[in-house]
């Protein structure tokens, strides 16, 4: 919607939304050329429009007039205020860009509504009509125009050569699941902490050990995060009744002990880093016999990663159809994720530019020297925060790879990769340290940037504040379901949503090359179409093609799930 003054003329349009236009049938169009000309006849008795024509518009006008502004003060409009494009942004920070975006499906409208503004249309002529839908069907076009071959590249999906989700357990292991499922005697506990996708892991991990031992589950315990204080339960974040049924045949998981293992008093125990299941047997499988409860803390990381073929099919069974999030949870991330879709493909970024992420990988944000000493004197006064390689200095990490990208890299690298400026980007994480003004380089080449807080509707997430978890939550369904996803850095979040990327059909995933783009970054004598053309070449086969496990001694099945949990039904028979 425009407005402006030019000397004592005053124009002003009226940006009518599409159900409007929709609600209006064919037959309603047809009653209006009906009862024009009906009007016309009866009028005749009175007024003689053909010998006064002055009076003939003037009524007209009014009519038109009446129906405008009818319109203009009765309708609430879901529209973003500013269709237009938004490319100067020097107070960005109050700019509708943060503001709700310009997406038809995020305001449903009341049937009062709608029959009132149909009643009203009633009384405005064809040409007036004509003019509302050319003015709509603008609008619906936003700024994305036609793009050119290299944009349209962008949103490809890779070619995932054939594999599909295949967890045929072996005969051996159904055989021994009903032992498994019929005993009472034993039971596992564990508590799992962190945020929710280190909590994911843990569960993951939780199930393959208990069925290791042979023992029952009990609902995983969700440690209170010191530094979000989230209390949320496992059933809050994830859907129980479906966990339960769909590990039905593997691993038996209650709710509580039984009455007999009420007064047990558990076997507790930690296992170290990367244990196999024959450690597993040999440290707990006696232990869990004579005590009948064992109680797990700290299962980050402890189970190996190389395991057996059926046990790595179970880690998929987890992390890909067991652990899906509770109903509430799903339906506004599905809702936010519609919301994206309803202009064509999207972008999903996962931006690690928090504070803690600076201190913990040992990184700099660059962002000001007060900013910096920010970070440099949270990292003195606690030093346990910084997660590794303290002998590198700040630059050696940055040329190893090891920090995240900041807004400038990853508009440069998005660019060179040939994301079309109207893109739609969904921003998943945290608040970055300095605001979002440190995201004004990434917003200004790509302003169509929402998070969801933009795209939620008032009071929709009013039941997940301060829930860090159930946050974190919506952004990963989001993000899944999106077209394109990059994150900014590696991390729990993003191998999760790689291999459930991959899982389901390899869908585009970029993982930025961060090694061997940056030397091209710093050199600022280098033409931006040289750079663009190494950048694309460097990561033409970093975009979620399918990537073999088995030359990736030791990663994680559940971030690379070929060959063990997909395969070829053609390279199979080959």
């Amino acid at each position: 919607m425009a407005k402006w003054k030019n000397n004592a003329k005053k124009l002003s349009y009226i940006s009518v939304p599409s159900y409007i236009i929709n609600s209006i049938s064919s037959s309603s169009l047809q009653s209006l050329f009906d009862s024009s000309s009906t009007s016309k006849k009866s009028s005749r008795s009175t007024f003689n429009f053909h010998r006064n024509p002055r009076l003939f518009f003037f009524t007209l006008f009014l009519i038109s007039l009446f129906a405008f502004l009818k319109l203009g003060f009765n309708l609430h409009n879901p529209f973003y205020p500013y269709p237009c494009a938004i490319t100067n942004l020097p107070h960005f920070k109050n700019s509708a860009l943060y503001s709700k975006p310009n997406l038809g499906v995020i305001s449903d409208i009341q049937s009062s509504q709608k029959d009132e503004v149909s009643n009203d249309n009633s009384k405005v002529s064809v040409s007036v009509l004509e003019s509302l839908i050319s003015n709509v069907q603008l609008q619906a076009q936003g700024t994305s125009g036609l793009e050119s071959d290299e944009e349209i590249e962008f949103w490809k999906k890779p070619n995932g050569m054939g594999y599909k989700p295949c967890l045929d357990f072996s005969r051996d292991y159904r055989r021994r699941s009903d032992g498994v499922l019929k005993g009472r005697r034993k039971y596992l506990m564990v508590v799992v902490s962190g945020g929710m996708n280190q909590q994911r892991n843990q569960i993951v991990d939780a199930v393959v050990i208990a069925r290791i031992l042979g023992a029952a589950l009990l609902v995983p315990i969700l440690q209170v995060n010191v530094i979000w204080g989230d209390e949320s339960e496992f059933a809050d974040i994830f859907d129980l009744e479906h966990f339960k049924s769909v590990l039905a045949n593997d691993v038996r998981v209650v709710s509580a002990l039984p009455s007999t293992h009420l007064m047990t008093r558990p076997v507790e125990g930690s296992p170290p880093l990367h244990v196999t299941p024959s450690w597993i047997r040999t440290h707990y499988l006696r232990r869990i016999n004579r005590e009948g409860v064992l109680l797990l803390r700290g299962l980050d990381s402890r189970l190996s990663k190389d395991l057996p073929s059926d046990l790595q099919k179970l880690r998929c069974k987890v992390a890909f159809n067991a652990l899906r999030f509770a109903k509430p949870v799903r339906e506004l991330g599905n809702n936010i994720a519609e919301r994206m879709q309803s202009k064509g493909p999207y972008l999903a970024l996962h931006l690690r530019m928090e504070k803690d992420v600076w201190v913990r990988t040992g990184c700099l944000p660059g962002l000001s020297p007060e900013y910096d000493e920010i970070v440099n004197n949270e990292r003195k006064q606690r030093p346990e925060l910084l997660t590794g390689r303290s002998n590198m200095t700040y630059h050696q990490r940055k040329l190893a790879g090891l920090c995240p990208l900041n807004a400038v890299e990853v508009t440069r690298l998005l660019k060179a990769l040939g994301a079309p400026k109207s893109s739609r980007i969904y921003w998943a994480g945290g608040q970055p340290l300095g605001g979002k003004e440190v995201l004004y380089p990434l917003i200004h080449e790509f302003p169509h940037f929402y998070s969801k807080e933009d795209l939620a509707l008032p009071g929709e997430l009013e039941p997940f504040a301060k829930k860090a978890s159930l946050m974190a939550a919506i952004d990963f369904i989001v993000s899944e379901k999106s077209d394109v996803f990059m994150p900014s850095h590696g991390g729990n979040m993003g191998h999760a949503i790689q291999g459930q990327r991959a899982y389901a059909g390899h869908k585009n995933y970029i993982t930025p090359n961060k090694r061997k783009m940056l030397p091209y970054f710093m050199n600022s004598s280098l033409p931006e179409a040289d750079f663009n053309r190494i950048i694309k070449g460097l990561h033409q086969d970093s975009l979620g093609q399918p990537e073999l496990r088995t030359s990736k001694a030791g990663r994680d099945v559940t971030k690379y799930p070929v060959p063990e949990c997909m395969c070829n039904d053609s390279l199979s028979q080959s």
